[in-house]
């Protein structure tokens, strides 16, 4: 069953969902009523989804209301089939009834759709845009990969592996972050944007990462700036309603990396 969410709505998608998200304002329903473009408002997710998790930020951090309907894992609902032909997959943004796919475009959509609420989600000048974007997609083609595969690693040496690409991929992030920030709290400046949300997104699951490596992978000593920022992002009122709770997390990513009986 589907339930209603409001901009503080709780938590963030199944084994596809592992492939391919200041002050939050609170405006009064007058003035939601002008700035939002009308057509009802929908996300179709699960709530251990990263990628889900990020339109769910941006939809905060806009103060747009929305229902989310989850999905249940191992399954697809009639409706994700029909919003999303193509690859068959969450988040899928329903906004009255034209839905949008894939998490990085649907956050691009709620910033230009919701452009006079809240703080824009992407830089306003190109270079920056630019930027963003190709760290947004290094992040998904390159540290996720790596993230992901340390889950489903077997073997000492594998995971050893696996970690030393991770750290390697942080000590870019950290001077991506330093580039970016230009001395601001967040990728984007002084409010989360597009960058935060697409990196921040991970957070829990590499928290979950960390507990099965016994490793810190974020660590003060090398990382301080990223340290520090994500610290800053989990705690954002935009985003630590739908942050997924570690300990719930770390469980559900046992059943979905579960090794098969032989």
């Amino acid at each position: 069953m589907p339930h209603r969410s409001n901009v503080n709505a709780s938590t963030c998608q199944n084994i596809t969902f592992f492939s391919h998200t200041f002050t939050l304002t609170h405006p009064s329903v007058l003035d939601l009523k002008e700035i939002m473009p009308s057509g009802e408002v929908k996300l179709i997710g699960a709530w251990a989804s990263p990628f889900v998790m990020r339109p769910r930020v941006a939809l905060n951090l806009k103060s747009v209301p929305y229902e989310f309907l989850q999905e249940t894992f191992g399954s697809k609902s009639e409706l994700l089939l029909k919003s999303n032909p193509v690859h068959k997959k969450i988040p899928v943004l329903l906004h009255a009834d034209k839905p949008v796919c894939e998490s990085n475009i649907i956050v691009e959509y709620i910033d230009e759709t919701w452009s006079s609420s809240g703080p824009s989600i992407l830089p306003s000048h190109p270079y920056d845009r630019a930027m963003a974007r190709f760290w947004a997609a290094y992040i998904d083609e390159k540290w996720f990969v790596a993230l992901r595969n340390f889950l489903k690693a077997e073997g000492e040496e594998e995971k050893k592996a696996v970690v030393a690409q991770m750290e390697e991929g942080n000590a870019l992030l950290e001077k991506a972050f330093i580039d970016c920030s230009k001395g601001k709290p967040f990728f984007n400046g002084d409010n989360i944007g597009y960058l935060d949300i697409s990196l921040g997104s991970f957070l829990a699951w590499l928290r979950v990462t960390e507990l099965a490596a016994s490793h810190k992978l974020l660590d003060e000593a090398k990382t301080p700036s990223l340290c520090k920022w994500a610290e800053l992002f989990c705690n954002d009122p935009a985003v630590k309603p739908v942050m997924p709770e570690t300990a719930k997390l770390a469980e559900f990513a046992k059943k979905i990396f579960a090794k098969p009986q032989a």
